[in-house]
C-alpha cells in the first residue's frame, strides 16, 4: 500500500514526491521472475555518468534481498520512470571490485547505506541499469517538452548545488560523478538543439535568427563554464566548484528563462 502511494503520487506529480523531496527517485517496472507479470517499485537511484543509473537492493535492511532483485536478475529489460521521462534499460547486477566502487561511492554519499548493510546481514546487490532505448517525454505540444527537459536539468543542478553546499571542502567520489552527470546531459541538450532544433526552427521561422544567434551564444559561454567544471571536478580538492556552479546556474536561468520566453509560443502555435 505504501508503495502505491509513492507510485501515484510520483506519476501525477511528474516525479516529485513529497516525502522525499531532494531525493532522486524512479520507479521500475520489471518482469515476475516467477509470475510473469509486470511490478513496479519506487527506488532510490546514484547518476553513473552518461546512459547509467546505479541501484542498490537494501529492501530497508531486511535480510532477504527485495523481489525486484530477484526479478532483474531473472528479466534483465526494466521499464524505468525518472521524473517524466519513460525509457527502456538493461540491468546488469555489479560484481567484484566494480560492485565494492560503487557501493563505497554509495557509503560516501550517505551512510544509511552502509546502516542498511549492517541491519541486512548481507552484502546488498549493486544493480546498473543503462539506457537501452528512450525517446521524449510525453506530452501535449513540443513547448511542454521543452519546458520539461529544462526542468529536469533545473532540478538536477539545484540538487548538486545543496550536495556541494553540504560536502564542505572535500568532495567525495559520488558527489563527483553526479557533477559530471549533470554537465554531460546539459551538453547533450545544447548539442541536440545546436544540430536540430534550432536549424529545424530557423528553416520554418527565419524571423528568428537573432533570438537562435542569442541562444547559440549562450550556449557557448555555458559550455566554458562547463569545461572549467571539468578542470576543477577532476582536481584532487573542492577548488572553487560550488561557486562555479553557482555561476552555471545564474548563466543558465537566464538562458532557459529567454529559450522558454521566445520559443515556446512558436512551438506550441
Amino acid at each position: 500500500m505504501f508503495n502505491q502511494q509513492i507510485i501515484d503520487e510520483f506519476r501525477a506529480n511528474g516525479g516529485q514526491v513529497a516525502m522525499f523531496p531532494d531525493a532522486r527517485l524512479l520507479l521500475m517496472t520489471s518482469t515476475g521472475a516467477r509470475s510473469g507479470e509486470s511490478h513496479t517499485t519506487p527506488l532510490g537511484y546514484l547518476p553513473d555518468g552518461g546512459e547509467r543509473l546505479i541501484v542498490i537492493a537494501s529492501a530497508g535492511g531486511s535480510p532477504k534481498h527485495p523481489d525486484w532483485y530477484h526479478n532483474v536478475v531473472a528479466h534483465p529489460l526494466v521499464t524505468v520512470e525518472a521524473g517524466r521521462f519513460t525509457f527502456q534499460a538493461k540491468a546488469t547486477v555489479l560484481t567484484g571490485q566494480e560492485r565494492d566502487a560503487a557501493f563505497a561511492r554509495a557509503v560516501e554519499s550517505d551512510q544509511g547505506w552502509a546502516e542498511y548493510e549492517r541491519k541486512s546481514g548481507r552484502q546488498l546487490p549493486v544493480v546498473v541499469l543503462e539506457t537501452v532505448s528512450s525517446g521524449p517525454p510525453q506530452a501535449s505540444s513540443f513547448g511542454e517538452v521543452l519546458r520539461i527537459v529544462h526542468d529536469s536539468i533545473r532540478r538536477e543542478l539545484a540538487l548538486v548545488r545543496k550536495e556541494l553546499a553540504a560536502s564542505g571542502p572535500r568532495l567525495g567520489a559520488q558527489l563527483r560523478i553526479n557533477c559530471l552527470t549533470a554537465c554531460q546531459g546539459l551538453h547533450f541538450h545544447h548539442t541536440m538543439e545546436d544540430n536540430g532544433m534550432f536549424p529545424g526552427l530557423l528553416a520554418q521561422h527565419p524571423e528568428l535568427e537573432q533570438v537562435v544567434a542569442r541562444l547559440s551564444e549562450e550556449h557557448e559561454k555555458i559550455s566554458v563554464i562547463l569545461a572549467r567544471l571539468q578542470e576543477l571536478l577532476s582536481a584532487e580538492g573542492a577548488g572553487d566548484v560550488l561557486a562555479e556552479v553557482d555561476r552555471l546556474i545564474e548563466e543558465l536561468e537566464a538562458h532557459l528563462d529567454y529559450e522558454e520566453e521566445q520559443l515556446i509560443p512558436i512551438l506550441d502555435a
